[in-house]
């Protein structure tokens, strides 16, 4: 397993010679693991949404002369490794973190499955774990007093997901689902949401992890013409799904799909044009708010024109927030850092961020969509960045 520790300091973190032996003791690095996808299915989200930012974040943190633990600045030492798309690989290695390396802090995976894996972990370590890319109600029913959901849930995202469609006019629904802890939850609360909706599921497929075709229930979907499609997949089954919907000429109102929607590899690959109108779990853009713009300008740039996307990766950037206010104000005392987290109302580039035990509840269900180029924040109205595309475009 290959590991990766990096110092990613300014010139103003410890570049003078000249500074005294009791700075320099001052200065210890504060030492933050995690285990992150660099190969295999789970690296598309990983090294999007999750892992660009822990590494701007550093090096943002370390060029200001690094992270300010109670008054004092110490620089970022960021110690991580590949836990290769695979659960035991990701719970060996927080195992090793927490355990017998003893780091500071850590940041958490990326997806539900992983995090699912570990937080029973970090509970048990006593580590501090926000969330940025989990989307599971069991996690909230684990009631681990160590572990902070950022995503908006299943049943927040859901609900908002049946109110615009409610209110559009929609009567036909057709679902497809990826047969995991992700797709699983997520079409569960879709049919709660759909109870007394007066909207009618007309199709529910599930999908295995992995897969290669859905032209042939797509073509079934199609045949039933729902007003409306519902997809809880995950990137590269987003793009399939999208593909083979216009290869296939099924084209409704309203096409949603979720994971990877959000990512601007989804505009690259279908076009602006292709996009358009397009549907997914989105929360924010750069016109959310002046420290949305920021970030999202910043990333940019590191990146050579690779851009956040509009969900998780503004989750992620708010849990950074999070836990600098945090150690600014408390230091690196675990349990104390914990209590900061729990009882307060964070100011974040996305908004409020508030927990009731492990979930975010300040942040309410959003829907976004592709327009002209940009995702789009379209319900609900108050957090709109435009308004809802209420006919989609015929597939270009």
């Amino acid at each position: 397993m290959t590991t990766r520790r990096q110092m990613i300091q300014g010139a103003a973190a410890l570049g003078a010679a000249s500074l005294a032996p009791a700075l320099r003791a001052q200065a210890k690095p504060v030492r933050i693991g995690y285990a992150m996808a660099r190969t295999g299915p789970w690296t598309g989200g990983a090294q999007v949404s999750q892992e660009p930012n822990y590494l701007l974040w550093a090096e943002q943190v370390n060029a200001a002369g690094g992270l300010d633990v109670k008054g004092v600045k110490r620089p970022i030492e960021l110690i991580s490794s590949d836990d290769r798309s695979d659960v035991e690989t990701c719970v060996r290695t927080y195992e090793k973190l927490m355990g017998s390396d003893k780091v500071d802090l850590v940041l958490p995976p990326w997806g539900s499955n992983a995090n699912f894996a570990v937080a029973p972990l970090a509970n048990r370590f006593g580590y501090p774990f926000l969330a940025p890319t989990a989307l599971s109600r069991k996690l909230v029913e684990m009631k681990l007093p160590y572990f902070f959901l950022l995503l908006q849930q299943p049943a927040p995202m859901t609900n908002a997901l049946v109110e615009m469609f409610k209110a559009n006019g929609v009567k036909t629904i057709a679902c497809i689902y990826v047969d995991d802890l992700f797709g699983l939850e997520n079409y569960a609360a879709l049919k709660v949401a759909l109870q007394g909706s007066g909207i009618q599921m007309v199709e529910e497929k599930s999908y295995p992890g992995g897969v290669k075709d859905l032209s042939p229930v797509l073509r079934a979907i199609k045949d039933k013409n729902p007003d409306a499609f519902v997809g809880f997949t995950y990137p590269p089954d987003t793009i399939l799904a999208s593909r083979q919907s216009k290869e296939v000429g099924f084209n409704p109102k309203f096409f949603y799909a979720s994971v990877g929607t959000a990512f601007q590899l989804y505009r690259n690959v279908m076009t602006p044009a292709g996009a358009e109108g397009v549907l997914g779990m989105g929360s924010w853009n750069a016109k959310t708010s002046p420290g949305a713009k920021a970030y999202f300008d910043a990333h940019t740039k590191k990146y050579g024109g690779k851009e956040p996307d509009r969900w998780a990766s503004g989750h992620t950037w708010a849990g950074l927030e999070i836990l600098t206010a945090g150690v600014k104000q408390v230091g690196l005392d675990k349990k104390a850092l914990r209590d900061y987290i729990a009882n307060t109302n964070h100011k974040t580039i996305i908004g409020d961020v508030k927990f009731t035990g492990s979930e975010n509840t300040a942040t309410p269900g959003t829907v976004s969509q592709w327009q002209n180029g940009e995702f789009e924040v379209v319900w609900p109205p108050k957090l709109a960045t435009a308004k809802l595309n209420t006919n989609k475009p015929v597939w270009k």
